[in-house]
């Protein structure tokens, strides 16, 4: 870990005109800080890490919890003190920003495309595969940490492999939104890599995902924004 701000346990959130910078985002392995590592790399912006180990439940303890209540990763701090968490929220923030190169979209209907896509694989596909995982291979990590249930993993699974095939036969080319890639293969591509070597792959047979898993894995930002261990075998 490195230095711990003093902060209170209710930052005030303070509203003004001009731009608040990022101070520092608090990171770990996972596919949403993975996502932020990767829309952060393609962007080019440089945001100084504050990693937390999240396997290690640091980010249960209080002092984390003064700074995102919901215990999750990644959460962004601004430089006046505020405290932005949710994968969403974070990029959304970074995106007004640094607007280019455009990840979202550079006019309202193209925004409200990315959105649309991006809100299909949160809820069709990666919501499922991650609770599969968690009530499954993952289970042992966290039974102590949330209410789990075993009983579903593989329900859960078949979920988002509905959801996969569903995809294949709607997906645009070359990217989900068409021509423009955006966030919505970020986090998409961000949940299938990790998980695809815990028993979540790709289907074989769905050749048009797979070409653009292939896609999204050759972008600079793919690698660099990978985790550097790989707790259970995993790219995060």
């Amino acid at each position: 870990m490195t230095e711990t701000p003093t902060l209170s346990a209710q930052p005030q959130h303070r509203h003004t005109s001009a731009a608040v910078e990022p101070r520092r985002l608090y990171d770990s392995f996972g596919m949403n800080p993975r996502i932020v590592r990767f829309y952060l790399a393609e962007k080019g912006i440089d945001v100084p890490r504050h990693e937390v180990d999240i396997l290690g439940a640091e980010n249960r303890r209080a002092d984390y919890l003064d700074r995102n209540p919901a215990g999750q990763l990644p959460t962004l701090e601004l430089s006046d003190g505020t405290f932005i968490a949710e994968t969403a929220a974070i990029i959304e923030y970074l995106e007004e920003l640094h607007p280019d190169p455009a990840l979202i979209g550079s006019t309202a209907q193209e925004r409200a495309i990315t959105r649309m896509w991006w809100r299909r694989v949160e809820i069709g596909i990666c919501r499922p595969m991650v609770l599969g995982f968690y009530y499954g291979e993952a289970l042992e990590i966290f039974e102590t940490r949330f209410r789990c249930y075993p009983e579903q993993a593989d329900a859960q699974k078949q979920v988002a492999r509905n959801g996969l095939r569903w995809l294949e036969d709607v997906m645009n080319d070359p990217w989900l939104a068409g021509r423009r890639f955006t966030v919505a293969d970020i986090c998409l591509y961000c949940y299938i890599d990790q998980l695809c070597d815990v028993g979540q792959p790709i289907p074989s047979d769905l050749q048009r995902l797979n070409a653009w898993f292939f896609r999204v894995g050759e972008r600079r930002a793919a690698q660099a924004s990978i985790w550097r261990e790989r707790p259970m075998g995993m790219r995060g």
